[in-house]
């Protein structure tokens, strides 16, 4: 299927309503469209919820850009304010297991100098040598033009999602 950013982003976000909290964004600074927020909470307890042997939070926030073209210095500008606003809304302290900051660029067209700064992008940091958790930088850039998708390594779940979404064909059952 041929995509325009649009279709490509209204795919993404309606595929993403169900388990994300989604807030838009018009006329910001940044090209951003929509930050989706995930949160899960999970723990085990004996016999009661006061007898609890562990608890976990996980969280994912995940960024929409977009643009025309990508260039290096808007990937850099882009990067920097999602890994920075990520921090900000994550939650650390006990019980605090990860928090995936995930920025997700859909373009026409994307340079060659930026793919190569995706690629290498890695940003990772762990909260009291992970007894606290830690924080992981996940980013892929979807070029609607080439329908090709590009990654950092951590990113690689990422582009299982968006194959899936995007260039899955099959007729998905909803049910009510």
């Amino acid at each position: 299927m041929q995509y325009t950013r649009e279709t490509a982003i209204n795919r993404l976000l309606e595929s993403y309503r169900a388990y994300f909290n989604i807030t838009m964004f018009e006329g910001e600074q940044y090209p951003l469209t929509a930050i989706c927020e995930f949160f899960e909470h999970s723990e085990k307890y004996v016999i009661s919820r006061q007898a609890s042997l562990w608890a976990a939070n996980c969280e994912e926030f995940v960024y929409l850009f977009n643009m025309e073209q990508l260039s290096c210095e808007e990937f850099e500008r882009c990067r920097d304010f999602a890994w920075e606003d990520g921090q900000k809304r994550a939650n650390i302290g006990p019980g605090h297991m990860y928090t995936y900051v995930t920025p997700i660029f859909i373009c026409d067209s994307c340079r060659e100098d930026a793919k190569a700064a995706l690629r290498k992008s890695r940003l990772y940091k762990s909260f009291r040598f992970s007894l606290h958790g830690w924080i992981d930088f996940h980013t892929a850039v979807f070029e609607v033009e080439k329908g090709q998708i590009t990654t950092n390594r951590s990113g690689k779940c990422v582009e299982k999602i968006l194959k899936n979404v995007l260039f899955n064909q099959k007729k998905r059952r909803r049910f009510l």
